[in-house]
């Protein structure tokens, strides 16, 4: 078990990291213009988020001790599949947790 004052040192620390990430960019670099290359990158920053955040509780989920499940798979591949259709994540993402969550009632 972790001591509390482990935890909070670590929660602060990140916080304190994830502040200056954000203000470097907002804060230091906000008023000027950023080249090409940059914004480019930058528009593909939440995609790639998502998928890496994702991808290890599909096909390593701790609820299943790491055996590939295929009621999250599944959920995976309608979650793309509606996202690419409707180019709307809202939808992508209601659609995919109601897969999930349906089969997981049908199958459990």
């Amino acid at each position: 078990m972790i001591e509390t004052s482990t935890l909070w040192t670590v929660i602060i620390v990140l916080g304190i990291g994830s502040f200056g990430l954000r203000f470097v960019f907002t804060g230091l670099v906000g008023s000027r213009a950023m080249p090409d290359w940059l914004l480019r990158h930058l528009r593909y920053t939440a995609v790639a988020i998502l998928p890496a955040l994702v991808a290890p509780q599909v096909v390593w989920h701790v609820a299943t001790d790491g055996v590939f499940d295929i009621p999250r798979a599944t959920a995976a591949v309608v979650t793309l599949g509606v996202g690419l259709v409707t180019k709307n994540v809202l939808m992508a993402v209601l659609s995919g947790a109601l897969t999930l969550y349906g089969l997981l009632y049908l199958l459990g």
